[in-house]
């Protein structure tokens, strides 16, 4: 069985209306409900067989079993202001993945988005993961590391500022996926954003008491770890100077790395660095990644069988990365 770990939610337009109309109004209107019928959102995630490929086409189309479904993490507007609307939507976007994994119940798994907002607590999360877990059956959430967007910089989640949250995450049993959201920075897109905040992440993680005060705790870093991998010599050689007997690479093994990068050369990089059982296939199909590219011919995306063609992995390491983590982290 292949399962995706890493998949947003494909919504029709209502559910971004209903967002416009919270930022328009700022809130003075109420809440407002929103109403999404079954055959609309059937309608957005399956061709049903003509017409261009929706989401649960192109996973089918690449051997996908089921994936892990969370809100799209640059609509999530966590620096906006007042906290309310920020909250409202997110509870909405909740919603219509409840709603998606009833409808096709072999397909999708939900992912909670967190009412982050910033400057706000923590504390303010704990209510809406709580509900998604105990009543929608939600396996885990989104944690954003800079809920102000590339603004006032947050304290590392290293910092006991988040230690409600990790609180709430292990008396839950459930895992939160590390994830940034919007960039407001002119000179930092959020695709970027993603990459140096998920990077700073892993070092404040690594860096503090974290896994010793919460050793249950489970984090999976999306995109593979950021520029961890990449930059391994240079945090080994920083962990060194401060006179630890320990390598880095045994420390980062408290946590978990999904796969979505798009080169064979990352993903090998990423293995060797981390070990495949740490790591759970990601796609974000349909996502960034959903484009041919012209050297191969094949979706970048398409990463399965590029996993099955770095020659060195053992059938156990692909079971691992394909399954058998995913179960084990999110309970599946």
């Amino acid at each position: 069985m292949v399962i995706d770990i890493h998949g947003h939610i494909v919504a029709p337009p209502e559910l971004y209306a209903y967002k416009s109309g919270l930022l328009a109004g700022r809130g003075a209107h109420g809440k407002g409900r929103l109403k999404i019928d079954d055959e609309k959102l059937k309608n957005a995630v399956w061709s049903g067989g003509g017409g261009a490929l929706k989401h649960m086409d192109v996973l089918r189309e690449v051997g996908t079993d089921m994936q892990l479904v969370s809100p799209r993490p640059y609509q999530m507007m966590h620096s906006e202001k007042p906290e309310r609307i920020v909250r409202w939507y997110t509870e909405a976007v909740n919603n219509t993945i409840a709603q998606l994994c009833k409808i096709y119940p072999d397909m999708f798994r939900g992912v909670a988005g967190l009412p982050q907002n910033a400057g706000v607590s923590p504390k303010n999360s704990l209510e809406e993961l709580e509900r998604c877990v105990k009543e929608l059956g939600f396996v885990g959430c989104l944690l954003n590391p800079d809920p102000n967007e590339g603004q006032e910089p947050p304290p590392g989640l290293g910092d006991e500022h988040w230690y409600p949250l990790y609180e709430k995450m292990v008396e839950l049993d459930v895992p939160a996926m590390v994830h940034s959201a919007g960039s407001r920075s002119p000179r930092e897109p959020y695709s970027l954003h993603f990459i140096n905040e998920e990077t700073i992440a892993v070092i404040s993680l690594l860096n503090s008491r974290v896994f010793e005060d919460f050793p249950a705790l489970k984090l999976v870093i999306c995109h593979g770890g950021g520029a961890i991998p990449y930059q391994i010599g240079r945090f080994r050689a920083a962990r060194y100077r401060r006179g630890a007997k320990d390598r880095f690479e045994e420390s980062i093994r408290q946590l978990y790395f999904d796969t979505c990068i798009y080169t064979k050369e990352s993903l090998e990089l990423l293995f060797k660095v981390v070990g495949p059982d740490r790591c759970l296939f990601g796609t974000e199909r349909p996502g960034s990644g959903t484009v041919i590219d012209p050297q191969t011919g094949n979706y970048m995306d398409d990463l399965k069988p590029v996993i099955e063609s770095i020659g060195w992995l053992k059938e156990q390491d692909r079971k691992m990365i394909f399954e058998e983590t995913a179960r084990k982290v999110f309970k599946l």
